[in-house]
């Protein structure tokens, strides 16, 4: 296999790739992975490393992204942590043989469903939450009995040097292998022989990652985003809902994939919902933002400057914020009275600070508005009328959601977190995990005590009769 980048043969990526893989594929054939105390023993050794490494984590990703300790801990570390520890209590139970019932022309037969891994999981991670979406995929990979190799986003370089040396120091490199990304490119890691393919990231690096997976029959998950919309009703408790959309929107300085991207609000409360906002913004972070230990920075100057040409765009209507700092990659949590829905900022996934508040009258011209869009990843319903709810949810597509609330939904390991349609293709998270990065194997233990004389010809008039008896 010969790779082409940039008009030149890139023999080196192509052979240590293969190197790699050939050695994890070899160890894979050992069947040690197969077993279950193999895997829980694999998952308490990561967690023993990534609380050692506690500290240095939140390190990098203060260096990375400005994240606060507190929140590294809250959606870094914890949920990995929590991840761990749901697998090693459940593994066993999701592992087991399941013995199914068998259709009664086949009996006596035992029929069977066996978790089976597919072999190598190659795991894409992206730049928001480099430390959460390397190792939660991981674990559901490793919970199953797969082997793995890791990428990691070169906009996070000081995180993926401390992923490295958790990655190098529990496992061997013939069972998981991380690469950095000075060392593989992303376009040279997907010419591997692989098993499965798990990508966090953009729409539009998904649909080449499934164009790639596609053309070489590869399964994959793709972890996606979109437009997130917030719909809140004149019945809501509009305190409690503006400190739970600013903390969804404004952490990690809105650069997760699962924040509100925008928000209809009744026309009757638009603005004291946006005076309650900027209440909260205050009270998170101060009067004067960019002192504050607990507000991130955006990832890099490209990102910046897409977020600072729709600032521009929409700097007739910005209510709050708006403010930036080129030097330091900072932005202003930014609320926007938008009254048009063509407006640029309405067009794109957002993900950064910067919210638009629109306002509705009739829900139902805001339930035709989203569902000509693509798919949402998620969407946050605030409203204590319970059918109101149940419409919304009824009558819309999204990956996942909350109502009176945003981003909560992810961080319980029993609901399932994944997208649809341009959102995503497929889930994890708890058993979901074990689930994704398991083939669910027929077997069917027949008898040599049944006769076989109704699947074989001659098909007599006896042998239809008895066939129709069965449909």
């Amino acid at each position: 296999m010969i790779i082409v980048t940039s008009g030149y043969f890139n023999f080196n990526a192509d052979m240590k790739i293969k190197d790699t893989i050939d050695k994890i594929r070899a160890y894979f054939y050992t069947n040690q992975t197969r077993n279950p105390d193999f895997r829980i023993e694999q998952l308490k050794m990561l967690k023993e490393t990534v609380i050692k490494y506690k500290s240095e984590i939140q390190k990098a990703l203060y260096y990375d992204l400005h994240k606060s300790p507190a929140e590294t801990m809250l959606t870094e570390i914890g949920i990995v942590l929590n991840e761990i520890d749901f697998a090693v209590k459940n593994l066993k139970e999701w592992a087991k043989t399941e013995e199914v019932e068998t259709v009664p022309y086949l009996k006596p037969a035992k029929s069977l469903i066996v978790k089976e891994p597919f072999g190598i999981a190659l795991i894409i991670v992206p730049f928001n939450y480099p430390l959460q979406l390397a190792l939660t995929p991981l674990v559901g990979a490793i919970a199953a009995g797969n082997c793995a190799v890791i990428r990691t986003s070169h906009r996070t370089p000081e995180t993926s040097k401390v992923l490295n040396q958790i990655i190098s120091e529990t496992f061997t490199s013939d069972y998981i292998k991380m690469f950095l990304p000075e060392e593989i490119s992303s376009k040279d890691i997907m010419q591997g022989d692989f098993d499965y393919i798990f990508f966090t990231g953009s729409t539009q690096a998904g649909r080449q990652i499934a164009k790639t997976a596609g053309e070489r029959l590869i399964p994959y998950t793709l972890e996606l985003g979109g437009k997130s919309p917030v719909i809140i009703d004149d019945t809501a408790d509009l305190k409690v809902s503006a400190r739970r959309i600013v903390k969804g929107k404004f952490m990690n300085a809105g650069q997760t994939c699962i924040a509100p991207d925008y928000l209809f609000a009744h026309a009757s409360i638009r603005e004291k919902l946006i005076l309650e906002m900027i209440n909260a913004i205050q009270e998170f972070y101060g009067t004067y933002t960019p002192e504050s230990t607990d507000y991130g920075r955006i990832i890099d100057i490209e990102a910046f400057n897409r977020l600072s040409k729709l600032i521009k765009s929409s700097k007739d209507k910005i209510i709050y914020g708006g403010h930036s700092d080129e030097c330091t990659l900072y932005i202003e949590p930014t609320l926007i009275v938008e009254d048009s829905v063509n407006s640029d900022i309405m067009q794109e996934e957002i993900f950064g600070p910067l919210l638009p508040v629109l306002e509705w009258t009739d829900i139902n011209r805001v339930k035709e508005y989203i569902r000509q869009k693509p798919k949402p990843l998620a969407l946050y319903v605030f409203s204590e009328d319970k059918e109101f709810r149940k419409d919304i949810f009824k009558s819309l597509s999204f990956g996942g959601g909350a109502v009176n609330d945003t981003i909560n939904h992810t961080a319980g390991e029993n609901l399932p977190f994944g997208g649809v349609g341009a959102s995503g293709v497929g889930r994890y998270h708890g058993k979901y995990s074990f689930y994704t990065f398991s083939h669910l194997k027929s077997i069917l233990i027949s008898s040599t005590e049944r006769k076989d004389d109704i699947f074989c010809p001659p098909f007599t008039k006896e042998k239809i009769n008895l066939i129709n008896r069965f449909y």
